[in-house]
């Protein structure tokens, strides 16, 4: 139990880095922006990859009726997923560390694991929630006003995961690297449980 008790500690420990590193990474490119502009979605709220991103975003966005990005005060989520997070680390430190010590079973560190998968899916169904009323909800006063064919407005929704055409950008929306972090951390805590289990075989 030990070593799973170890890789138990390493891995809550890694979402600790979603305290520094960006969870998410959304990037319009467009003829006339050489440098394509970027955002950079934080557990803790949305920052531009340079100076000048979101700003720019938000000047495009305001000619087809779009809302401003959001401020870390006018979301609930910037405030819970840093306490959601900071939980979840803290709880599977303790847990390794009471593995380590053989107080409890590895099926504790199984049951970390369903628990962080079922709240990250539900962080994604909330980020993806939040882009469609984001890429759907314009202004009717909106200088542009574009509909497709059959009238109805268009959506500017960017992708929850991969690239799409949006106008003349082309939007990507992919993982970045505290999302790597938190899910090579979920998988080392997967490796504990097998680790913890197949050592409490051994020892019956």
């Amino acid at each position: 139990m030990k070593l799973s008790g170890i890789l138990m500690v390493i891995g809550s420990a890694l979402l600790l880095g979603l305290f520094l590193y960006p969870l998410w990474n959304i990037r319009l490119e467009a003829p006339q922006y050489p440098d394509p502009l970027g955002m950079d979605i934080y557990i803790a709220g949305i920052e531009g990859e340079e100076e000048f991103d979101i700003q720019n975003i938000d000047g495009i966005n305001h000619y087809i009726g779009m809302k401003k990005i959001p401020k870390p005060s006018e979301m609930w989520e910037f405030n819970v997923f840093p306490l959601v997070i900071g939980g979840m680390a803290g709880l599977g430190i303790l847990l390794g560390a009471l593995g380590f010590f053989g107080k409890i079973s590895p099926n504790w560190f199984l049951a970390w694991l369903v628990l962080m998968a079922i709240l990250g899916l539900l962080g994604m169904y909330d980020f993806n929630s939040w882009l469609l009323e984001y890429g759907t909800d314009l202004d009717p006063k909106a200088i542009i006003k574009l509909t497709d064919a059959e009238g109805n407005p268009l959506s500017y929704k960017p992708p929850l995961l991969g690239s799409e055409r949006i106008l003349n950008f082309t939007a990507h929306s992919y993982p970045e690297t505290g999302a790597y972090m938190m899910f090579t951390g979920m998988f080392l805590t997967l490796v504990a449980w097998f680790t913890g289990r197949k050592a409490k075989k051994n020892r019956i």
